[in-house]
């Protein structure tokens, strides 16, 4: 216990309950990997035959792992978009502007050429707070239609006003642009500003996953006995191996999906709960742009984290509604 105490005397960051258990999840993730890659490496000769004939096999498999690992931690240190810093944003950019716009009331006076020029600073300051503000409920308040109360799309634990596809989780116990998921595994959220690293993340973990199966696949099969009890044990290892690959196929699967038509999983799942998705028609998809674009504005076209979507008008629902013909597949209106 004293070592422990002493251990988060050094690690001041551990002193956290929740920072603590985030690491050690981390740490947890990471011995995996690493348990997974010494176990065939120790005990397969074939595979480490090979590694002798064909040194960039291994080399390429290795890579992998370590990209694997260094998008995960980049996911982990990336801000999923909280609503507080949009906002905050915003705010120092209105107070920026009025003040190269604000001139002084007082006279000026002129010493040696020069001009003086006097400001009441908190003054300034209680102006421009105020104005950020409105300009904030402002901006949310035009996404939604006409006659949305503010009250109806303010939180009710962070008290402020959420825009559309904006959700408060109550993990992190913060408002998240284009909230997604709470993740356990990276002990953060997946919204806007990191969904695009998550999938990333998705790509090197599926591939990394399915190398190491199939080689874990080909040593269970080349290495296994006569008794039926080594059968057994086999196919139930092959069975386990299975589910985990297909079910982060499905994963990796899923989230292409949700990128092509531009959804979140949170509107997927709950979408009878959400007020703004209830009288979307079945089949539209109400903040699509077509596949292209959507790929494109989700990988490269990320000039700002807080990039914020209004609610489509009537017309645009049935302009989406309408289905498509020969010309609308010729001129790419799916894309």
């Amino acid at each position: 216990m004293v070592a422990f105490c002493g251990a988060l005397s050094f690690f001041p960051c551990l002193s956290n309950p929740d920072r603590r258990s985030s690491f050690c999840l981390k740490l947890v993730l990471v011995m995996l990997h690493l348990t997974y890659v010494g176990i065939l490496y120790g005990f397969d000769k074939e595979l480490i035959q090979k590694t002798k004939q064909c040194p960039w096999y291994t080399a390429v498999y290795l890579l992998l792992l370590v990209a694997t690992l260094a998008k995960y931690f980049v996911v982990c240190s990336s801000s999923p978009g909280y609503v507080l810093d949009a906002m905050r944003a915003m705010n120092e950019t209105d107070a920026s502007r009025n003040r190269e716009t604000i001139t002084s009331t007082q006279p000026a006076s002129s010493k040696n050429g020069s001009v003086v020029i006097t400001i009441n600073r908190n003054q300034l300051e209680k102006n421009l707070l105020g104005s950020g503000t409105t300009s904030w409920e402002k901006l949310v308040m035009d996404m939604y239609p006409p006659g949305t109360s503010v009250r109806s799309v303010t939180c009710t634990y962070c008290n402020i006003v959420q825009p559309p596809r904006a959700k408060h989780c109550h993990d992190c116990d913060k408002c998240i642009l284009q909230f997604d998921h709470h993740c356990v595994w990276l002990g953060s959220c997946v919204g806007q500003g990191n969904h695009c690293w998550f999938w990333w993340y998705l790509c090197s973990e599926t591939a990394f996953s399915l190398w190491t199966g199939t080689l874990y696949i080909q040593y269970l099969i080349s290495h296994v006995s006569k008794q039926w009890w080594s059968y057994a044990i086999v196919f139930l290892l092959l069975a386990v191996l299975s589910i985990c690959l297909f079910f982060l196929i499905l994963l990796f699967i899923f989230h292409s999906y949700l990128i092509l038509t531009n959804q979140i999983t949170y509107e997927v799942l709950r979408k009878r709960r959400i007020p703004y998705m209830r009288n979307i028609p079945e089949g539209v998809f109400p903040f699509s742009k077509g596949a292209c674009r959507n790929s494109y504005e989700f990988c490269c076209a990320r000039s700002s984290m807080y990039r914020m979507e209004p609610l489509p008008t009537a017309l645009e629902l049935e302009e989406k509604l309408r289905p498509y013909t020969y010309s609308d597949v010729l001129s790419c209106r799916c894309c």
